[in-house]
């Protein structure tokens, strides 16, 4: 059987430190409200000394920032830390999925471009692999339905989330990243309908994300059918880290990793 994983995800936000702009780690709720959380690296360093299993990170003003500033960061991630990496933000040509991989980044992370332009997932995964290729829904709730938010949530879509997770499995994708919008930052716990719905009409591994605030919300992903789960303000500002996180869903009799 499978071990779950945990995925510590990391929001990259440009700062202004004095006449210097620096890319940062950042929580966000509900992907308006954002929180300095530190140096990305540093913050790396300290998820994989207490054994997190991957780690994603997003840059969440892609239209601000451009992929050459992102680079640095992804090579001095791979010099420093040694587990799978996915990078994902403002993603739009085969060119920028190149350079991220050269420099150190495992897995590609889509959703806006990819959204608009489905045949770039099948184009992606054809090249470089569906392992390779994670497709990031985020979605909010809207009279009983989960309706597809692109454009880190402010563009609506007309398009239901099990139909576009259908869809992203059929064109190539490898691994869905699926984040409730209005759960984000809120520490309420994962949006667990939803959640084994798209479990259960896709075959490729899901991860949750969006809403954990206790251990036991990992435990009740990992149950719904997430093949991993995903945290931000979690693991930046609780007081459990991924190695006592782990212990809990261990407790629970859900195959994880327990040691690095």
């Amino acid at each position: 059987m499978l071990k779950k994983r945990l995925i510590p995800k990391l929001l990259l936000k440009p700062m202004q430190f004095g006449s210097i702009s620096k890319l940062v780690l950042v929580t966000t709720v509900g992907f308006e409200k954002t929180i300095n959380a530190g140096d990305p690296v540093s913050q790396a360093k300290i998820y994989e000394a207490q054994a997190a299993d991957e780690l994603i990170f997003l840059n969440i003003e892609s239209e601000n920032v451009s992929h050459e500033k992102v680079i640095p960061i992804l090579n001095k991630l791979s010099e420093e830390i040694f587990m799978p990496i996915t990078i994902g933000g403002g993603i739009n040509s085969i060119e920028i999925i190149r350079e991220y991989l050269r420099n150190g980044a495992d897995k590609i992370s889509l959703n806006t471009y990819a959204f608009k332009n489905p045949n770039f997932i099948k184009e992606s995964s054809s090249i470089y692999g569906a392992q390779c290729i994670v497709c990031s829904i985020d979605y909010k709730l809207e009279n009983g339905k989960a309706i597809v938010f692109i454009n880190n949530g402010k563009e609506k879509t007309n398009v239901h989330l099990i139909d576009w997770a259908i869809e992203c499995e059929k064109l190539g994708a490898g691994e869905l990243l699926i984040t409730n919008i209005n759960h984000d930052g809120c520490n309420n716990g994962l949006d667990l309908i939803e959640l084994k719905k798209v479990c259960c009409n896709v075959k490729i591994p899901v991860i949750a994300s969006g809403g954990c605030g206790l251990a036991k919300h990992f435990i009740e992903g990992f149950e719904a059918g997430a093949d991993a789960v995903s945290a931000g303000t979690y693991f930046c500002f609780k007081d459990q880290n991924p190695i006592q996180t782990r212990s809990h869903i261990a407790n629970a009799n859900i195959p994880i990793r327990l040691h690095k």
